[in-house]
C-alpha cells in the first residue's frame, strides 16, 4: 500500500479529523504499520542464498540416507512429499503472479492480512505455551510410569521412551502450527487476486482461489506425510530395529503416537479459538449491519467488517489446516499400529508393507489430487449451464476414478503375501468402500447444503412468514440431515470388516485377524482424497473474503454478482468438507476403541477384550461421555455469544457516537472490533480446552481408585472406554446436525440474496440472516466430534496419554 497515503489516514484516525467520506471512500487504514514475518522465515532470508542452498542439498542427502537405510518405500514416500512441496512452490509463484487489482482493493486486504496475522501470532505464542507445559506433563508420566514386555525386551527403558515420546509430540505441535500458518498465509494473499480476476472473468476468479486452496493442501497433506516418515526412518535407524536384541518393526509405530498427539494438541486450540473469533465477529457484524441499519453485507460502514474478513481466514483456513493435518496424521499412526499388530499375530516374513501402507496411500493421495487440482483450467467465462460446484465436481470426479486405480496398485504392491495370496483384493475392496462412503457423504452434504436443491429452498421459503418458522425449519432440517450419514458410515463399518475378516490372514490358533485392519484400510480409502477435498474447503473462505474486499472497494454489481456465486459454492465446499471429516472421523472410531483396548492390555499386563454396559460404573462412563459433549458445545456457543455481544455493543457504540458513518463522512474505527474480538477469543477457547483435556484422565482416575479398592482393576479403564464410546456416537451426531443445519442457514440466505423471495432488504431476507447468525453451530461440529474426540479418541496413542496414563503408574 502507499505509504504516503497511509499514515496520513493512521493519524486522522487517532486526531479524529477526517475528511468527507465520499473523497476518501477507498483509502482504508493497516491495522499495525510493521507487517508480521514468522521468526524462522526472518532467519531464513537472512542467509545467504548459497550458503541456504547447500544447507538443503545436505539436508536432503541426510533424508534419503536415512530413508534407504531404512526401506526402498520411504525413499518413494519422500521422493513423492519433495516433489509435492516443489509443485506447491509452483502454485505459489502462480497465483502471487496475478495482479492485485486497483490501491484500493491492495489496502483491504493489507488490513485483512494484518489483523489475521497479528492473532495468528498471539495466538500460536499461546498454545506454544500450553504445548510446552504439557510435554513436560508428559515427559514425569513418561519418566515414573512402568514399562511394557516389548520395551524391556527391546532395551528402550524410561528415559529414552519418555524423551522419544516428548520430542515426538512438540515435533508434531510445530509441524500442526506450521500447516495452520500456510493454511492462512495464502488465503490472505489469494482473496485480492481472486477479487481483481473477478472484474474479468468468473472462471479465472475460480481457478485462482483453487490453485491457492491446492497449495496448502499440498503442503498439509505432504507435511504430515513426510513428518511422520522421517520419524519412522530415524528411529528405525538409530534404534537398530529388527537386529538381535533390539526393537521389532511391528513394535516401532508405538514410538510415533506423540507425533499424533501433539498435532492433535494445536487442532484442538486452534479450532476454539479461531471458531469463536470468526463466528463472534460474524454475528456482531450481521446482526447490527444487516437487520438493525439494513446495510448489505461487508459494505466498509460496518465497522465490524475487517474481523469479519479476518475470522474467514483464522477459522476456516488456518484452523482447518490444522484440522485435517492431525486427521490425517492420526489415521496414519492407527493404521500403521494395527498393521504392524496384525502382521505380527499373521507371522508375516515381512511385515513393513503393512506398516508403511498407510504412508503410500497418502503419498498416492498427493499425486492424484494434484491431478485434479490442474484440470481446473482457464477456459473463458462460465457459460449459463456450467456453475463453479459443477467444475469442481468434475476435478473431484477425476481425483475419485484415479484413487480407485492407485488404491488398487498400492494394496497389491504393499499387502501381498504368500500366506494368504488374495488378502490384497479383499483389502482393495475395503478401500473401495471407503472411497465410495468419501463420495456419498460429499453428495449428501452438497444436496442439504447447496441452494440449488429442495431441503435449502424450503429452508428459504420458510423465511417469508417471519424469523421463528426459519429457526424452525433449519433444526427440523438438520436433524433429518444425520440419517443417511450413519446408515452409509454403518454399511461402511460393516462391510470393511467382514471384507477384512474374509481375508484369509489368520493367527496361530487359525482365528481370522484381518477384520480391524479392514476398517482401517476403509478409512485410508475415504482420506485417500483428502487434499483434493482440502482444496475445496480452503477455496471457501477465499471466495468469501474476496466477496469482502468486492464490496468494500465499492465496485460495480456484475463483480459483486460473480463473487457471490463464488461465495455461496464455498459455503457449500466448506460444508462438504466438515462433513468428510466427520465421516472418517465416524467410520475410523471402530477401530480406534479396539487400538485403545490394546494399549491398555499392554500397560496393564491383563487382558483387556470387551466392555460390558451393563455393569453401573460403566453405563454411567457412558453417560458422562455424552453428557460431556452437550456440556463442551455449551461452552463453546456461549464464547461466541458472549464475544459477539461484545461486538454488538461495540458496533451499535460506534453507530450511534459517530453518525456520520451511515452517510460516508466519519470512518468507523475497524481495528477496534478486530481486538475486541481477538482477546476475547483467546480467553473463551481456554475453559471448553481444558475440559477436553482433563476429562478423561479426571474420569480414569477415580473409577480406578474406585476399582482397586472393591477389588476391579480394569474398572477405570472400562468406563473410559465407554465414556469415549458415548462421547464419539453422540458427538458425530452432533456435529453432523450442527454443520449440516449451519451450512443450509447460511445458503437460505445467499438464495434470497439472489433475488429470490423479495431478495435483500426484505422481511425474507431479514428473517434468513436471523437464521445465519445461528450457523455460528457450524464451527461448533469441530468442537464436539473433531476438536473433543482429538483430544479423548481420534488417536489411539490418546489412551496412553489422557487414560492410559493412569494405569501405566505405579499401583496405589
Amino acid at each position: 500500500m502507499n505509504s504516503f497515503q497511509s499514515v496520513p489516514m493512521d493519524d486522522d484516525m487517532e486526531g479524529g479529523n477526517l475528511g468527507p467520506y465520499q473523497e476518501r471512500a477507498r483509502v482504508f487504514p493497516n491495522m499495525r504499520t510493521k507487517p508480521y514475518t514468522p521468526l524462522i522465515f526472518h532467519l531464513l532470508t537472512r542467509i545467504n542464498v548459497r550458503i541456504l542452498f547447500v544447507l538443503m542439498l545436505l539436508g536432503f542427502g541426510a533424508i534419503f540416507y536415512i530413508g534407504a537405510s531404512t526401506s526402498p518405500v520411504i525413499v518413494f514416500v519422500f521422493s513423492v512429499c519433495i516433489i509435492s512441496f516443489l509443485l506447491s512452490i509452483y502454485l505459489t509463484k502462480w497465483v502471487l503472479a496475478k495482479d492485485e487489482g486497483p490501491p484500493e482493493m491492495a489496502q483491504i486486504s493489507d488490513a485483512i492480512r494484518d489483523g489475521a496475522e497479528g492473532f495468528f501470532r498471539t495466538q500460536y505464542g499461546t498454545i506454544s505455551k500450553m504445548a510446552v507445559l504439557l510435554g513436560l506433563v508428559i515427559l514425569s508420566i513418561y519418566l515414573f510410569r512402568s514399562t511394557t514386555p516389548q520395551q524391556e525386551s527391546s532395551g528402550l527403558g524410561r528415559s529414552r521412551s519418555a524423551y522419544i515420546t516428548v520430542t515426538a509430540f512438540l515435533l508434531g505441535a510445530m509441524c500442526s502450527g506450521i500447516a495452520g500458518y500456510v493454511g492462512m498465509w495464502v488465503s490472505v494473499r489469494a482473496n485480492v487476486r481472486v477479487s481483481s480476476a473477478a472484474r474479468r472473468s468468473a472462471r479465472e476468479a475460480l481457478q485462482i482461489a483453487v490453485r491457492a486452496g491446492g497449495f496448502s493442501a499440498l503442503v498439509v497433506v505432504g507435511m504430515a506425510v513426510i513428518g511422520i516418515a522421517i520419524l519412522y526412518a530415524i528411529f528405525y535407524v538409530w534404534l537398530g530395529v529388527d537386529s538381535p536384541g533390539a526393537m521389532k518393526v511391528t513394535d516401532l509405530p508405538l514410538l510415533l503416537v506423540g507425533y499424533g498427539f501433539g498435532a492433535s494438541f494445536v487442532a484442538l486450540f486452534a479450532q476454539l479459538g479461531g471458531g469463536i473469533y470468526t463466528k463472534a465477529a460474524d454475528v456482531g457484524a450481521d446482526l447490527v449491519g444487516k437487520v438493525e441499519q439494513g446495510i448489505p453485507e461487508d459494505d466498509p460502514r460496518n465497522p465490524a467488517v475487517i474481523a469479519d474478513l479476518v475470522g474467514d481466514n483464522v477459522g476456516d483456513c488456518a484452523a482447518r489446516g490444522a484440522d485435517l493435518f492431525e486427521s490425517i496424521a492420526a489415521e496414519i499412526i492407527s493404521a500403521m499400529i494395527l498393521g504392524g499388530t496384525m502382521a505380527q499375530r499373521c507371522k508375516i516374513e515381512d511385515p513393513s508393507g503393512f506398516i508403511l501402507f498407510p504412508l503410500v496411500v497418502h503419498s498416492f493421495d498427493l499425486v492424484i489430487s494434484s491431478v485434479g487440482i490442474f484440470s481446473i483450467r482457464n477456459k473463458g467465462d462460465l457459460g449459463a449451464i456450467e456453475d463453479p460446484m459443477s467444475i469442481l465436481q468434475k476435478g473431484y470426479s477425476v481425483t475419485i476414478i484415479l484413487a480407485v486405480l492407485t488404491f488398487g496398485l498400492s494394496t497389491r504392491w504393499m499387502l501381498y503375501t504368500e500366506q494368504a495370496p488374495s488378502a490384497w483384493l479383499n483389502f482393495a475392496l475395503c478401500g473401495l468402500v471407503g472411497i465410495m462412503t468419501a463420495y456419498i457423504f460429499v453428495w449428501i452434504t452438497k444436496y442439504y447444503t447447496d441452494y440449488k436443491h429442495e431441503p435449502v429452498r424450503t429452508l428459504a421459503l420458510s423465511s417469508s412468514t417471519g424469523h421463528g418458522t426459519n429457526i424452525i425449519a433449519g433444526v427440523s432440517l438438520g436433524l433429518e440431515s444425520t440419517a443417511l450419514p450413519v446408515l452409509v458410515i454403518s454399511v461402511a463399518i460393516v462391510s470393511a470388516y467382514w471384507l477384512g475378516h474374509t481375508s484369509g490372514l489368520v493367527d496361530e490358533s487359525g482365528t481370522p485377524t484381518g477384520g480391524l485392519f479392514g476398517t482401517a484400510v476403509a478409512t485410508m480409502g475415504m482420506l485417500s482424497t483428502a487434499a483434493y477435498v482440502l482444496t475445496m474447503d480452503m477455496f471457501g473462505p477465499i471466495a468469501d473474503n474476496a466477496g469482502g474486499i468486492v464490496e468494500m472497494s465499492q465496485q460495480p454489481e456484475s463483480v459483486r454478482e460473480i463473487t457471490d456465486v463464488l461465495d455461496a459454492v464455498g459455503n457449500t465446499t466448506k460444508a462438504t468438507t466438515k462433513g468428510f471429516a466427520i465421516g472418517s472421523a465416524a467410520l475410523a472410531s471402530f477401530l480406534l476403541f479396539s487400538a485403545y483396548m490394546d494399549e491398555v492390555a499392554t500397560f496393564a499386563n491383563v487382558p483387556f477384550n470387551q466392555v460390558d454396559i451393563a455393569i453401573p460404573e460403566v453405563f454411567v462412563g457412558g453417560l458422562l461421555g455424552s453428557m460431556l459433549i452437550y456440556l463442551f458445545s455449551a461452552w463453546a456457543c456461549s464464547a461466541v455469544g458472549r464475544t459477539a455481544q461484545e461486538v454488538v455493543n461495540e458496533v451499535r457504540r460506534q453507530f450511534i457516537e459517530r453518525p456520520g458513518i451511515m452517510d460516508y463522512k466519519e470512518k468507523p474505527d475497524y481495528g477496534r472490533c478486530v481486538s475486541i474480538v481477538a482477546s476475547a477469543s483467546l480467553r473463551e477457547m481456554i475453559k471448553p480446552g481444558a475440559l477436553a483435556i482433563i476429562s478423561p484422565i479426571v474420569v480414569g482416575f477415580v473409577f480406578r481408585v474406585l476399582g482397586y479398592y472393591t477389588g476391579h482393576p480394569l474398572l477405570g479403564a472400562k468406563v473410559v472406554a465407554a465414556m469415549l464410546m458415548f462421547a464419539t456416537v453422540s458427538g458425530i451426531l452432533m456435529a453432523l446436525f450442527l454443520n449440516t443445519a449451519g451450512g443450509a442457514w447460511d445458503n437460505a440466505k445467499k438464495y434470497i440474496e439472489t433475488g429470490a423471495l423479495g431478495g435483500k432488504g426484505s422481511d425474507s431476507h431479514k428473517a434468513a440472516v436471523t437464521g445465519d447468525t445461528r450457523s455460528f453451530q457450524r464451527h461448533c461440529w469441530t468442537i464436539t466430534s473433531c476438536t473433543y474426540q482429538n483430544a479423548c479418541n481420534n488417536n489411539p496413542c490418546h489412551g496412553s496419554y489422557l487414560s492410559v496414563s493412569v494405569y501405566s503408574l505405579p499401583k496405589i
